[in-house]
């Protein structure tokens, strides 16, 4: 029966790992095609009519990374009118200081800070955004996360495209700066050369994308209220890919922009890694379950090590380790370091290996349960909402 029984799993390694190689390949036309894109437009004429006056809206919990520095990115923009709307849920929420200190910096600037005191649902960043809307002036809303640092043509970059109609929502890639620790440099690489890359095949593929990224989510105030506003999203975990989502069901498009903005990681342990990995992982299973059960095909590495161990060490099955092996590097440099511009990838390309593997455990034990950490909270996941565990027990959201 062993004879047997390893004749199918090499079977199923062999047609998975030619599956991953397939999938490589479209994540370098993916990416060729992107890196085509942004030549021609910076090559051509990127708009600079119709730039109207914009709002930031800025979600706050606590302090993250290089966080003052991030803030005061967006007081740099080569822009002709915008204000910045910060929102905080604990009037001594120590992201305050911060607030104040870019203030006094940016005394010109119109900058607010809101302590929005309801609890409109259970994602208590989307229950602050729906409340520091009704303070915003403008037509037009860029949302990114705090840790979010960007260069000073962002706002004309991100925001001219909505000068089309047709064109709902703007979303941008980005880069993950990593610091000393091994899970920083583990959740950089898996951001470069993994996650990005499944983006843009999201875009090949589907001719377009569906769904938005925290790192921007640039729209219109009267899109957001076509779906509800914020208020139909407070109990969502993935408040930005549900955003994407209903504005793209509105029959209006959702651009993934030329633009790629920086977000500082923290100095992760392994257990915060693990933690913050699998709570991602859960994240996006509930958004796109059969796309993320497709993932499994994409861990070309380890399927490949599985055939050569099946096949015991039979050179074809070492020529297709190989083959592999090379595929996945190209799609690390192509993605992270041509279309990401990240310098840190090629640096890290020992890690990657490990990375996958670690990243094959994550996406068997996303399957193992519904729970997740957030911001030091346990919750349930249901149907992509949120529900609150306290004492051991799950409580409805709002």
């Amino acid at each position: 029966m062993i004879h047997p029984i390893a004749e199918i799993i090499e079977a199923l390694a062999v047609a998975a790992t030619v599956a991953a190689i397939a999938y490589y390949c479209l994540c370098l036309r993916s990416a060729a095609r992107f890196l085509r894109d942004r030549k021609a437009a910076v090559g051509g004429a990127r708009s600079t009519q119709q730039l109207a006056p914009v709002t930031i809206l800025k979600p706050l919990r606590g302090t993250d990374p290089e966080m003052y520095g991030s803030f005061r990115s967006h007081c740099l923009q080569d822009y002709p009118e915008y204000e910045i709307i910060f929102g905080v849920s604990d009037a001594n929420d120590p992201a305050i200081q911060l607030v104040e200190r870019l203030r006094k910096e940016f005394p010109h600037h119109n900058i607010q800070l809101l302590v929005c005191r309801e609890n409109l649902g259970a994602n208590t960043k989307v229950s602050n955004l729906a409340q520091m809307v009704n303070a915003a002036r403008n037509e037009y809303f860029i949302v990114n996360d705090s840790d979010i640092r960007v260069a000073p043509d962002y706002l004309r970059c991100v925001v001219s495209p909505l000068s089309n109609p047709q064109i709902g929502l703007v979303t941008c890639l980005y880069r993950g700066v990593a610091n000393a620790s091994l899970g920083s440099r583990l959740e950089s690489l898996g951001i470069g050369t993994d996650f990005s890359a499944g983006v843009l095949v999201a875009q090949l593929v589907e001719r377009g994308i569906r769904f938005g990224l925290g790192s921007t989510l640039a729209f219109r105030r009267r899109d957001l209220r076509a779906i509800g506003g914020f208020e139909s999203l407070v109990d969502y975990l993935a408040d930005d890919y549900q955003l994407g989502s209903r504005i793209a069901e509105l029959g209006l498009k959702v651009k993934l922009s030329d633009v790629v903005v920086d977000t500082f990681l923290p100095q992760y342990t392994l257990r915060g890694f693990w933690d913050h990995q699998v709570r991602w992982a859960r994240t996006i299973r509930d958004s796109r379950f059969m796309g993320y059960v497709g993932l499994g095909v994409t861990f070309g590495l380890a399927w490949a090590l599985l055939a050569l161990i099946c096949a015991r060490g039979a050179g074809w099955a070492w020529a297709l380790l190989a083959l592999t092996a090379v595929l996945r590097i190209g799609v690390s440099v192509a993605v992270g370091s041509f279309v990401l511009e990240d310098s840190q990838v090629i640096p890290a390309l020992a890690l990657v290996p490990m990375r996958d593997m670690i990243a094959l455990a994550v996406w068997v034990a996303s399957f193992a349960g519904h729970e997740v950490l957030w911001r030091g909270d346990k919750f349930k996941l249901q149907n992509g909402k949120l529900i609150k565990i306290n004492g051991g027990r799950a409580s409805s959201p709002v």
